[in-house]
């Protein structure tokens, strides 16, 4: 993939940029980087200290996989001081111009429109979810070894949801030797769960079985697990909550009941990150290379009209 003379502002992000950005450089690409202090690895790399630095002249934006919070502050772990998206910035950007990021909250998407911006959200695209299932259910597993006094072999393991994380983790459990049930809603997930040789139900059988689940895995981003079905689980259970923020478990009745439960979203870049760089490092060029392009077509369109 050649980046040569594409101007390409990365702003914040963790370990897993510490591994894009160099494949950047090596493609060529002019990189501006905000949220990180000087590092080996960002050799070739231009580091500035704000966000307008960075923003100047950009042709392609990238923005961490968690994106901003809801106030908009880029997540950058590396850096000292908040790196604040703002409307102002944004409107800076020429139209067109490809803004890459993991998952974008609603005022993003509203600028994007706004102001005519490529807004790329990756995190749900199949090449990049379907990767990253797999550190997803390592660190998953990891979590529940950790925490139960049991092995996985031979242990009720459940996983809620039967998506691309579920898919992957239930295999895994499988593997291990876990009895592996899963729940699902749709009728071909559960031919495929039964094909596949674990025991599928529905969610409305959930509550009437629950209580022999060891470990529970949930990928569901909606309160699956809420009091009523709390109640009904053995109080040595251990829940894995896998959903985005803020998951799919009653916290407050987990705790009240004594069950342990765990919220961790976003495990690739926790358990795994260089794999997780190296993921974006497949897809994050060729997204930047095709929304130049687009951009440039949509300019000789526009100037031959």
């Amino acid at each position: 993939m050649d980046l040569t003379g594409i101007q390409v502002a990365v702003l914040g992000g963790d370990d897993r940029e510490l591994i894009l950005i160099p494949e950047l450089v090596k493609m060529g690409a002019r990189v501006m980087v905000v949220g990180f202090p000087q590092r080996p690895e960002l050799a070739g790399a231009q580091l500035v200290d704000t966000l307008e630095e960075a923003l100047i002249g950009a042709q392609a934006v990238v923005m961490p996989m968690p994106g901003t919070d809801d106030k908009g502050n880029i997540r950058a772990v590396y850096s000292e001081k908040k790196l604040e998206l703002t409307e102002k910035l944004i409107r800076r950007l020429p139209p067109q111009t490809t803004v890459i990021i993991g998952v974008a909250r609603s005022f993003l998407k509203e600028w994007a429109v706004k102001y005519r911006l490529n807004l790329i959200e990756i995190a749900e695209m199949d090449h990049i979810a379907i990767l990253n299932s797999i550190p997803s259910a390592e660190g998953a597993i990891q979590i529940a070894m950790e925490n139960v006094p049991i092995t996985i072999h031979g242990s009720q393991s459940w996983v809620l949801g039967f998506g691309r994380v579920g898919k992957t983790l239930a295999r895994m459990l499988q593997g291990l030797g876990a009895f592996t049930t899963v729940c699902a809603r749709n009728p071909a997930d559960l031919a495929r769960i039964w094909e596949m040789g674990y025991r599928g139900i529905t969610f409305d059988q959930m509550s009437e079985k629950i209580e022999k689940a060891d470990i529970i895995f949930n990928t569901v981003p909606a309160m699956v697990l809420n009091k009523e079905v709390l109640l009904k689980c053995s109080p040595e259970v251990v829940i894995v909550d896998l959903a985005s923020q803020p998951g799919g478990t009653d916290f407050q009745w987990a705790d009240n009941l004594g069950i342990k439960a765990i919220l961790a979203p976003g495990l690739p870049g926790k358990v795994a990150p260089k794999t997780a760089g190296k993921i974006l490092a497949q897809v994050v060029p060729d997204l930047i290379v095709e929304g130049v392009r687009q951009k440039l077509e949509r300019h000789t369109i526009s100037e031959a009209t």
